[in-house]
């Protein structure tokens, strides 16, 4: 007779353990690591994981007796989300979207589906909502319902069964956290029936070649709710954020086996559900129509394509022994290093000044393009000098105060062109031979030249 099995499993990175211990080994966090009771399986060969994703037999094979024949990807109706796919779903791939509560996951998947059943078979299965809640949803948002199929049921083996039976080409699963496996003892939402649920769908969808997306929640700190495994085991992972005040939603890829990631959709939220937005600058550069000092536009690449944001920066005499260094949108870490940069390459000193940064519209920046952006916005706002509203500015800035080039320099160039931007000041190695019409650039090469250029 087989023996139940318990496992110890680190809710950050999914290592396993044959103990429990109060700090994972693999990625040094505390007290992570958590019980779990796996189900009575009596060990055989072969089985359901054997093979490509469990499919078939194993067979050797040369490289050039691999068929490379792409599998059409299907449109999702959404180019902001095919976008962020990479160019739209690869049929028989596992999807994971997570998000915040009411940031628009189950309108998103929903209105795709509605328009996607109505030129091929589809499956909507919700474990959190009664159909007739998803009806009235899809009522209101004024969708085509006569051809999209719904099916009520968190059991992942009896809603594999009927998918094998109506045979769909896109299955949406809401949410993976309340799905649950027989075989496996633990409640609905603990590590072991989240992990075993999606590797069951995965393989599932590998085999018979149905794209299945998966709805995950996320924990306090915004990362996926589940151990890491479950970010391992899918295709392509996406996030979906957007704060309650705002109506405007963005959507990135963090993994995709298919496309790029690190890529940008932006979709704005209305009574009619949601819209996608064909040109986000123009909404993150909404700005007010008296100039004001620490206020600069820089040129982020986000995924494929550029992106004009504003950045807003405040310093101010600071009461405190300690100054603040505040950052929204950006790292606090490199804020500090810039500090030290300017004090000691520019010859402005700041420690006795709070420091206030914030990116407007909600984007998060993580690349390195903003930090030229970010010391000629200090210098606006510790002046008291006002920029002007035509100037753009990227580049990286290096710890011996040289400015470093940027990938796409010329792209993002033309992209603020076309907005309207008449000057801009990059990394001399970014200067185009031939610049875009009518934009005066200014090639710099160490901090002080960028702080004589203003």
């Amino acid at each position: 007779m087989a023996k139940n099995k318990t496992a110890y499993v680190c809710n950050e990175c999914g290592q396993d353990f044959p103990r429990w211990q109060g700090q994972c080994s693999a990625c040094m966090e505390w007290n992570t690591i958590t019980e779990v009771r796996l189900g009575a399986v009596t060990p055989s060969r072969g089985g359901r994981f054997s093979g490509y994703a469990g499919a078939g037999a194993s067979e050797v094979k040369t490289l050039d007796q691999i068929d490379l024949n792409e599998l059409p990807r299907i449109p999702s109706s959404f180019k902001e989300f095919d976008r962020v796919l990479g160019g739209g779903i690869v049929p028989g791939s596992a999807i994971l979207i997570g998000g915040h509560p009411g940031a628009g996951k189950s309108t998103l998947l929903l209105q795709t589906l509605c328009q996607l059943a109505e030129v091929m078979p589809a499956l909507y299965v919700t474990g959190e909502e009664s159909l007739q809640q998803v009806a009235m949803r899809a009522h209101r948002l004024g969708l085509p319902t006569s051809k999209l199929k719904m099916l009520s049921e968190t059991s992942v083996e009896t809603l594999c069964d009927i998918a094998l039976k109506e045979q769909p080409k896109l299955m949406v699963v809401d949410s993976i956290q309340v799905m649950h496996m027989a075989d496996v003892q633990s409640s609905p939402g603990s590590v072991a029936q989240v992990r075993e649920s999606a590797s069951f769908l995965t393989r599932f969808a590998k085999q018979h070649g149905i794209a299945v997306i998966m709805v995950g929640h996320v924990t306090k700190d915004g990362s996926l709710a589940g151990p890491k495994v479950l970010e391992h085991c899918i295709d392509c992972s996406v996030m979906f954020e957007g704060d309650s005040d705002s109506r405007y939603r963005t959507l990135r890829s963090h993994k995709n086996r298919f496309g790029a990631i690190n890529e940008l959709g932006v979709f704005a939220m209305t009574e009619r559900g949601l819209k996608e937005v064909a040109n986000p600058s123009a909404i993150f550069l909404s700005r007010g129509e008296e100039a004001s000092s620490g206020s600069l536009v820089m040129v982020v690449w986000e995924g494929t394509r550029p992106l004009l944001v504003e950045l807003q920066v405040l310093v101010d005499n600071s009461a405190l022994s300690n100054p603040r260094r505040v950052a929204v949108g950006m790292d606090a870490n490199r804020l500090a290093m810039l500090l030290a940069v300017m004090h000691r390459h520019g010859g402005l000193q700041m420690s006795d000044q709070d420091v206030f940064v914030n990116v407007v519209g909600g984007v998060k920046v993580s690349e390195t393009s903003a930090d030229l952006t970010l010391l000629l916005a200090m210098v606006s706002s510790f002046r008291g000098e006002v920029l002007a509203r035509d100037l753009v500015v990227f580049g990286e800035v290096g710890l011996s105060g040289e400015i470093r080039p940027v990938p796409n320099g010329q792209e993002r160039l033309i992209e603020a062109a076309k907005h309207g931007f008449r000057r801009a000041i990059v990394p001399r190695a970014n200067v185009p031979k031939k610049p875009p019409e009518g934009m005066e650039i200014i090639g710099v090469g160490k901090l002080t030249e960028a702080l004589a250029a203003l």
